[in-house]
């Protein structure tokens, strides 16, 4: 009874957190479902954005301060990842590699300016020293301010993607060549999005070092993982009420993270080693990408055949 009290009790914290990594998400939603790119950058841009924010505030910058420091750091990062892509011609995936590993030695290098050493791994941000907007000892204010966050986050976007501008940015996803045709830039249309995309996913590392009181040069492994698990299980499970409405789409992934992590306590309650959760999510976000593939291949030529039985010619008679 007592292991169940205390599952309950970490569900706000999960809550907390998968808000967080949601908004973590949206940045992997705009290359992967809107710009039709596959960016790994993020797993270095999360960091990024979280050392550049701990960072600042243990210089003395004001929270606010740092936190745009962080957004403008994690654009510089899509910036890079699209120059590599755009001028350069290396494919988006490989672009987006050898931006992170970039962002590897810049993330330590940037560490090692707050504690006076040439780089660090790990950088304390404890809310206790420190004027933090979110954090894991204040959960109710947390959770208020991380709603307000992601309401104004969507707000902006779904205004944003609404303009001419981010109509072209959609378009340039959608269909390439016919972007191309109807005079648009789709080169810069894709650095536009990436640049976007790496500033809103080191935004959310922003909050993340805040909010567990640390900025680790580990934290961003895997984060393409949860990302992509946040965006698949909210199109999976809210897809059907954000078909045609793209700030639902948003928001169902800020539910999909809320999902996973609860889902993650949820594991870790019933005692499975939580070391094999991301396999897990490998695993299940494997199978979700898989599905509209095994239904184009496995069940559409039987609905055809379905349909074909059912038809009738004009005297009547099934053909």
């Amino acid at each position: 009874m007592e292991q169940f009290v205390n599952y309950l009790a970490s569900l706000p914290s999960a809550v907390a957190q998968g808000v967080i990594w949601g908004i973590m998400a949206i940045g992997v939603f705009i290359t992967y479902k809107i710009l039709d790119l596959a960016d790994l950058t993020v797993d270095g841009t999360i960091c990024t954005g979280a050392a550049v924010c701990a960072t600042m505030m243990t210089l003395g910058f004001s929270m606010p301060v740092a936190m745009l420091c962080a957004f403008v750091a994690g654009m510089l990062a899509g910036f890079l990842t699209g120059v590599f892509h755009t001028s350069m011609g290396i494919p988006a995936i490989l672009a987006g590699i050898l931006t992170q590993l970039v962002l590897w030695s810049v993330n330590l290098k940037v560490m090692g300016i707050a504690l006076d050493k040439t780089s660090a791994a790990n950088l304390p941000l404890s809310s206790r020293n420190f004027d933090t907007l979110v954090s894991m000892l204040e959960l109710e204010k947390t959770l208020v301010v991380l709603l307000i966050i992601t309401i104004v986050l969507i707000g902006v976007l779904y205004w944003f993607f609404g303009t001419e501008y981010g109509c072209s940015l959609r378009s340039t996803g959608a269909n390439l060549n016919m972007s191309r045709a109807q005079g648009i830039n789709t080169n810069v249309a894709k650095v536009v999005g990436l640049v976007l995309s790496n500033g809103i996913v080191a935004f959310a590392g922003a909050l993340l070092a805040q909010y567990q009181g640390n900025a680790d040069i580990n934290m961003g492994k895997g984060a393409i993982v949860i990302g992509l698990a946040a965006v698949i299980i909210g199109e999976a499970l809210f897809g059907w009420l954000a078909r045609h409405n793209f700030s639902l789409k948003l928001l169902s992934v800020i539910f999909g993270g809320i999902i996973y992590f609860i889902v993650y306590s949820t594991v870790i309650y019933l005692g499975l080693d939580s070391n094999y959760l991301k396999m897990l999510s490998a695993i299940v976000v494997a199978i979700f990408l898989a599905v509209p593939y095994w239904k184009g291949k496995y069940f559409s030529g039987a609905e055809h055949i379905e349909k074909r039985k059912h038809k009738k010619d004009k005297s009547g008679k099934e053909v």
